[in-house]
């Protein structure tokens, strides 16, 4: 009796047994999706409270560990001695020496049991520069004692100063840019003591500012505002270390005192998405800035795995489900992914973002971090005839 009902149903509906528990558990599992997908949007939000505190906890802990590295690396210079001898001479009597020359640059000399050499440490890069030049003098001389120390420091200040205004004036001068504020133009100047990433920064602006006129001149727009914005947006990183906030905010402080116009002030204060930019030189500024710093050989990567970088995340992308097309965008630091709309929810859009990070962290490797984009939209096309 039950098989015969089983098939008397089997004909009403029109479809088999077995279709149905697959149409059933097809049903079951669209919803299990679904609610999965609305969970994880609430998850997000209660998460994103109480992310603050722990991110805080977690980068402070992760900075106390690393630190140590990467100061030793950056900050700091070695002065090659002709003798151990030498380390006494510097050091003088009860220390008079080694403190009069820590007083006069304001920089720290670290002596031990380095064999033939003195290391010189500091978060200011023109300072450092002014302890070593003054500290080789000093050692060539001979003659070390705080008033010579004096003397000497005094000298190689001047000689630092000269070479950091014909630096900036001959970066004005190869842009063609002119009447820049004489403070503005030893900022500078001061970039050709400061790296980022491995990049000099002044060659790194001087590349901006070329970009940025390149592009302007293809758009039709003032070619000397923009090359003049480029040049400047980094003048920040010449004294981010002795004030705080990012270099953006500081340098666009800095031209504002200094008399640039607001176009150029917003560009630099823009580039890095602190101001939101509204104008097209501060786009063009924020696109040449990416171009200098993620171009092949600007981190001394090659030119072959730069771009099985960029084919790699277009393959990683399009390997989804309901993935119509990917692009691999800003050098590789942000993939743009179009779902269609009719296989892809809004709820599952924010899933699918997730897993294809996920992918990417799992079988790629690259510098920094790479933004995923999950864009779905909906068209409703009609004709009136």
């Amino acid at each position: 009796m039950v098989a015969e009902q089983r098939v008397k149903l089997e004909q009403i509906s029109g479809i088999t047994t077995d279709e149905a528990k697959r149409q059933l558990m097809a049903s079951m599992e669209s919803e299990a999706r679904h609610d999965a997908a609305k969970q994880i949007r609430r998850i997000e939000d209660e998460a994103k409270e109480s992310a603050d505190k722990k991110a805080k906890k977690i980068l402070s802990l992760t900075i106390q560990r690393y630190a140590g590295d990467y100061v030793a690396e950056k900050t700091v210079n070695t002065v090659a001695l002709p003798g151990d001898e030498m380390k006494g001479r510097i050091i003088g009597r009860e220390g008079r020496n080694i403190r009069a020359i820590e007083a006069a640059t304001g920089i720290d000399l670290i002596i031990d049991d380095t064999p033939e050499a003195v290391i010189i440490s500091g978060f200011n890069p023109v300072r450092r520069e002014v302890a070593r030049i003054s500290l080789e003098r000093l050692i060539a001389d001979g003659r070390i004692h705080p008033s010579r120390i004096e003397e000497v420091v005094k000298k190689a200040e001047q000689e630092v100063d000269g070479t950091i205004r014909e630096a900036g004036e001959q970066a004005t001068f190869d842009v063609g840019v002119h009447g820049i504020h004489p403070e503005i133009v030893k900022l500078v100047g001061r970039l050709r003591y400061r790296t980022s990433y491995g990049q000099n920064v002044l060659q790194h602006s001087l590349e901006v500012s070329f970009l940025c006129g390149i592009m302007a001149a293809e758009l039709g727009i003032d070619i000397k505002q923009a090359k003049r914005a480029g040049l400047l947006h980094d003048i920040g990183k010449a004294v981010d270390h002795e004030i705080e906030g990012s270099h953006a905010v500081i340098g666009g402080d800095l031209a504002r005192k200094h008399g640039e116009s607001p176009e150029i002030v917003h560009a630099i204060a823009a580039h890095h998405e602190d101001e939101k930019p509204d104008t097209i030189l501060a786009i063009l500024v924020q696109a040449a800035d990416a171009l200098s710093g993620a171009r092949p050989g600007a981190r001394r990567e090659m030119l072959e795995t730069y771009v099985k970088r960029l084919s790699e995340l277009e393959r990683i992308g399009t390997s989804f489900k309901g993935v119509t097309s990917c692009y691999a965008i800003q050098a590789g630091r942000e993939v743009r992914v179009m779902v269609s709309s009719e296989i892809v929810s809004d709820d599952y859009s924010h899933v699918l973002a997730k897993d294809i990070a996920r992918k990417i962290e799992n079988e790629m490797t690259y510098p920094g971090q790479i933004r995923v984009n999950v864009i779905r939209e909906t068209r409703a096309t009609d004709y009136a005839k």
